[in-house]
């Protein structure tokens, strides 16, 4: 049996361009904050290069177990109610005439040329009590008076949901636009009823897809950090926030980046832990 021969560096030249940015923009970025999150505090100053696991020890307190609690509650819950309307809303949209289709979404990319700070004082004052929508709804007879939903958890929702509902519509477009329209049919020839044959055939099978869209989401969502300085009440606010308190008003670096690699470690295994989750179930797509 004659022996392969190794392949040389032309073969790997497709992935190159990838690999080195992927070192350029990460691996060495988070190499950097990894080695800082083991330095020493320096009082009046930054840190000190003498390795110590102070840091993370650190980490062990009532205060950062309940921000990375409701982090990850909250990016979850967001990452929920976004596919929950995303999926029927894009099915919609992919049984539409092409020019529709078209006018939709440059209607969601639009919405993504917003910045979060526009969008987070937008959804502000929608919620407030001076100008906000409870002033519509007492116009209407629906409320006594005027009321204030904003800063608080619901305020938050909306505006986490707000941006990044744009993202999930875009990410479940393409799968459920290659979705064979005659599985449908067939399914309601054979007697399914239309909401039967909505979960049953075309949620099963784009499993694979809402596994996925679950995850962008949530990793997105994840990471944000003005939205709930502006919507959110202190006891809302997430651990991006608290890392940015940490790294730029309390100048500890050091604490700050052992939080961030910290939070990436769990953010990546939950994010395994629901592709583990979503793996081999449900039919195939198609």
């Amino acid at each position: 049996m004659i022996a392969a021969k190794p392949k040389g560096l032309a073969a790997h030249r497709p992935i190159l361009y990838p690999a080195a940015t992927l070192a350029v923009f990460f691996v060495i970025p988070f190499g950097i904050m990894l080695a800082v999150s083991f330095c020493q505090r320096e009082p009046g100053g930054f840190y000190i290069t003498e390795f110590s696991i102070d840091n993370y020890a650190n980490l062990f307190t009532a205060l950062f177990g309940r921000v990375l609690a409701f982090s990850i509650f909250i990016s979850a819950f967001c990452a929920a109610l976004c596919v929950a309307a995303g999926f029927p809303f894009t099915y919609f949209v992919t049984r539409m005439r092409r020019r529709a289709q078209v006018v939709w979404l440059v209607t969601l990319v639009s919405v993504l040329s917003l910045s979060a700070v526009i969008v987070a004082f937008a959804w502000s004052i929608m919620l407030s009590q001076t100008a906000g929508v409870s002033n519509l709804l007492v116009w209407l007879g629906l409320m006594e008076k005027a009321v204030s939903w904003s800063p608080g958890f619901w305020a938050l929702t909306c505006g986490m949901c707000y941006i990044a509902f744009p993202y999930t519509v875009l990410v479940l477009y393409p799968p459920l636009s290659r979705l064979d329209p005659h599985l449908p049919e067939a399914a309601q020839t054979l007697g399914a009823s239309p909401m039967k044959t909505f979960f049953t055939v075309v949620v099963g099978s784009l499993r694979s897809a809402i596994v996925a869209t679950l995850i962008m989401v949530f990793a997105f969502t994840l990471g944000t950090y003005l939205i709930p300085q502006i919507l959110g009440r202190p006891q809302h606010w997430t651990l991006s926030v608290l890392i940015t308190d940490e790294a730029i008003y309390r100048s500890n670096l050091p604490f700050a980046a052992a939080m961030s690699v910290f939070f990436m470690a769990v953010s990546l295994a939950l994010v395994g832990l629901t592709m583990l989750a979503g793996r081999g179930r449900g039919p195939a797509e198609r």
